[in-house]
């Protein structure tokens, strides 16, 4: 899906040009975190993805906010092994760096001998979801964000915006773009969102098919101004891994959806 809206142009020195979709409702010139996180993914992926291995754990330290201007990404190998390779990212605006990610991939393989125990995620998402980003909590499956501000357990079916403008839409960087919205499925409570994310972890087992990811939110812990919310993560055939996020409370600047 090349004609989707994306988060950035790459210009002639590399960099990525963030694009309305890029910015943030924490304020007015501020990137939000999809965007950074795909640049760091995008990166990475390009430079060290490999056949044959899985992309299983993608984290992003997300210590800086990030102003309106382009974005570079500096990655590295950090180990190159027969069965797990290591990357690095730097995710910088000039001299000045808000990110670093973190790529472990894993050759793929058959599984061990044996029965095993396996924990069970059913997720029902809406049949004729269109284009449209889906949200459900106390009440059923809609599109109006504003129907969900309430204290419920959340779920979301979503059409992750692409990295890069014109590109073909890489699985890999759609599931980090969708999982950042982790912090939208548990941090958002009766009055909106009051906690920004210093950090997000994503764990899969296999890369998604299709242009739908949901999310569905798993644990909501809170204390000292803090939170840590998990998700997992779906396609259409299926629980795919894992997000995570701790975030920290911005409740000067809580973002309320009711006007949605």
């Amino acid at each position: 899906m090349t004609d989707m809206p994306s988060l950035f142009t790459v210009d002639d020195d590399g960099r990525y040009v963030p694009q309305k979709w890029a910015y943030g409702r924490w304020g007015a010139d501020m990137l939000n975190g999809p965007a950074i996180c795909a640049a760091a993914a995008r990166s990475l992926e390009r430079e060290y993805g490999l056949a044959d291995f899985v992309p299983a754990r993608f984290t992003i330290d997300l210590f800086k906010a990030a102003k309106g201007q382009p974005l570079e990404v500096h990655t590295e190998a950090i180990r190159s092994g027969r069965r797990i390779h290591i990357s690095s990212a730097r995710v910088c605006q000039g001299d000045v760096e808000v990110a670093e990610a973190r790529l472990v991939q894993l050759r793929a393989a058959e599984a061990p001998p044996g029965e095993e125990w396996h924990s069970e995620h059913p997720f029902d998402p809406p049949a004729d979801a269109g284009l449209d980003w889906w949200f459900r909590s106390d009440h059923d499956w809609s599109t109006a964000m504003g129907d969900h501000q309430n204290a419920g357990r959340k779920s979301l079916w979503t059409v992750p915006l692409g990295a890069v403008e014109g590109e073909e839409r890489s699985p890999f960087v759609q599931a980090v773009v969708a999982a950042e919205s982790t912090s939208l499925a548990t941090n958002w409570g009766s009055r909106g969102i009051g906690y920004i994310n210093a950090d997000l972890t994503v764990a899969l087992d296999r890369v998604p098919v299709g242009d739908r990811i949901g999310l569905r939110a798993e644990t909501h812990l809170t204390g000292s101004g803090l939170s840590i919310g998990t998700a997992t993560l779906f396609d259409s055939r299926g629980p795919i891994g894992t997000g995570m996020v701790t975030a920290v409370a911005n409740a000067a600047a809580q973002i309320d959806f009711t006007g949605e």
